[in-house]
């Protein structure tokens, strides 16, 4: 008797274990992250937003979908960051998420940092409707954004076009303006 609930207990682990790879959901069934930007500087700015990301299976590209408040009319720079932390003006985020060691680029570059997301556009009222479809970022293994940071800046995004070494660091997008930590919100398996 103790063999069969052993062998049981063999097949449960074996089918959860063959569902998930380190804490991430099967290639199969839709992921889903959120974040909740936060102002960098509160008392100077009150840059808030939320926003939701989807990934069908593991491989397929991430749907971003949200609205940012409080920014300034035109173009802002907005990257997936290196670390999740939110502290210290949204500083504590790091660099790009850039995982193979690249130059800064576009979103449409064929090299890239992995976080390099572009420009959002943000009205007359100050709004932003984020929708953004991206093949490189992922919520699954090596391109993995949880738990990283998203930030917005407050400047337009070269998009590694300037003629300076910071356009290829950082797109000389400006300071930091609001960030917030990507968290796992659903998986369901298919």
């Amino acid at each position: 008797m103790n063999r069969l609930v052993i062998l049981f207990l063999a097949v449960i682990v074996n089918s959860a274990s063959s569902k998930t790879i380190l804490g991430t959901p099967a290639a199969q069934g839709t992921t889903c992250a959120t974040v909740e930007l936060v102002a960098a500087k509160p008392h100077e700015n009150n840059v808030t937003g939320s926003l939701n990301f989807r990934q069908e299976g593991q491989n397929g590209p991430v749907k971003i979908v949200g609205t940012i408040h409080g920014l300034a009319k035109g173009l802002h720079g907005f990257h997936v960051h290196q670390d999740g932390k939110l502290g210290n003006g949204c500083l504590d985020a790091g660099p790009h998420f850039n995982p193979h060691m690249v130059h800064h680029c576009g979103p449409d570059c064929s090299e890239r940092h992995v976080g390099d997301l572009g420009n959002i556009w943000a009205d007359a009222c100050g709004t932003a409707s984020i929708d953004i479809t991206d093949s490189v970022i992922s919520l699954h293994g090596d391109h993995s954004i949880v738990g990283r940071a998203i930030v917005v800046h407050s400047g337009e995004d070269d998009l590694g076009t300037g003629s300076n070494l910071e356009s290829l660091k950082t797109g000389n997008a400006g300071g930091r303006l609001a960030c917030g930590t990507i968290a796992l919100e659903c998986s369901r398996m298919d």
